[in-house]
Formats: C-alpha cells, structure tokens, sequence
C-alpha cells in the first residue's frame, strides 16, 4: 500500500510494532531498515518510469540528510519518544484519511531553495528521531506548494526516503545488535509487498479506500503511544 504512492511504510511498521509490544529500543532500527528496503526498489522503479523532480530532491535532501544522521544518533527516553511518534502517526492517520494538503494545492510553483532546505531539515530531524523516513510529510506538503505532480512526487518521496533512512540507520548504529532474528522475514516480506505495490502504483491504481484504511490503523496506533 504504501509503495504504491512512493511511500516506506515506516509509520504502519511502527504502528504494527507498537500494538504488538515490540520494545522501544528496537523499534526505530526495525523501521529504517524497512524503510531502505522498500524505498530503494520503490524509488528505481518510479525514477525509472519518470516520475522524478530532481530540481525538488535535491534541496530537501541536502536539508535531511544531515538531520537525519544527528536523529538518528539521539536516543530519546520513552517519555519523550512515545508522544513524538504519537503525534506524528496522529497526524500521518488524518493525513491519509481527509487529503488535507492535497486538497490545498495551489497551481504549479518555482522552487524556493530555502523553505525546501528548511523542510528537509525539519522532516530529516523527525525521521532519524522517531525512525520513520519522512515520505508521510514531505510528498504532501511538495504538492501542496505546487512544486511537483503527484506522481513526481512519488519518485521523489522514494528517493528521500532512502537517503533519509539511511542517514538515520548509520545514526542509531548503537541500536542495530539489539535486532531479532525475525527482521529477516519482516525483510522478505517487506521485499515481496514494495514489488507488487510499485507495479500497481504505476499503473494508476486507485488508493484512496486503502489510505483511509490506513489512517484509521495509524490514528488508533498514535493514541497508543501516546496513553500508554
């Protein structure tokens, strides 16, 4: 579902994680490295169809990178973890449920190179923070500013995701031997949905039933975070 619309999916493996007591510690590592799976065959299949903005990509990701490196490297106390990816599956779920910025959009816009450096800094931040990679904020808010297509901003969402993930993964370096063994079949699985996925996002399929779906799933997640 999610590499359908160029997303990672980090947000519903957190989701998951949570409902499931996966522990804290090894949650934000789990997230990034699925991540990376799925964005990277995500981003090549949908660069690949030219549904890349590469005058976007490059800005926000000069932005993310290194803020994503230094979240990544922060170990944020359960206190204070559980209420930030709360609030941001909370906002993620409404997000996907009402199409809030996309309803928004204005018509096509030139790029402005210091609001989209500061977007990736503050997006890169949050991701290595909480070990999401950041497409659930940047394609959205890129369209709304009317600096790309929706599907460009597919590609593009990919492609930072990777690079974003991968920044904050080498971040929490600390986390990764503390991983389960079971990361292997999340990998396979993972592998096997971003295939079947970026086919049908690229041809055209219709989303918006499953994207609600998914709302409700992270909404439901958030407030779990956030009351236990």
């Amino acid at each position: 579902m999610y590499s359908s619309v160029g997303h990672g999916g980090a947000s519903s493996y957190i989701a998951i994680m949570s409902l499931m007591g996966t522990p804290i510690t090894t949650i934000k590592p789990i997230g990034l490295i699925l991540n990376i799976i799925v964005s990277s065959i995500s981003s090549f299949r949908f660069i690949r169809h030219k549904f890349f903005n590469f005058k976007v990509f490059l800005p926000v990701a000069i932005g993310s990178i290194p803020a994503a490196f230094l979240g990544g490297y922060i170990e944020l106390t359960a206190s204070i973890y559980r209420p930030l990816v709360g609030i941001i599956l909370l906002v993620a779920g409404f997000q996907f449920i009402f199409n809030i910025l996309d309803q928004l959009k204005p018509p096509k816009a030139e790029i402005n190179w210091v609001v989209a450096l500061m977007l990736g800094m503050v997006i890169g931040l949050l991701s290595g923070l909480t070990g999401t990679g950041g497409g659930i904020f940047l394609s959205p808010l890129i369209v709304f500013f009317g600096w790309t297509s929706i599907k460009e901003a597919s590609g593009t969402a990919s492609a930072f995701i990777f690079f974003n993930s991968l920044s904050g993964l080498i971040g929490s370096m600390t986390s990764l031997q503390e991983l389960p063994t079971t990361i292997f079949l999340f990998s396979f699985a993972v592998l096997s949905g971003v295939i079947i996925g970026t086919q049908l996002g690229i041809k055209h399929l219709n989303v918006n039933g499953l994207k609600k779906t998914l709302g409700c799933v992270l909404i439901i997640a958030g407030l779990k975070f956030i009351m236990t």
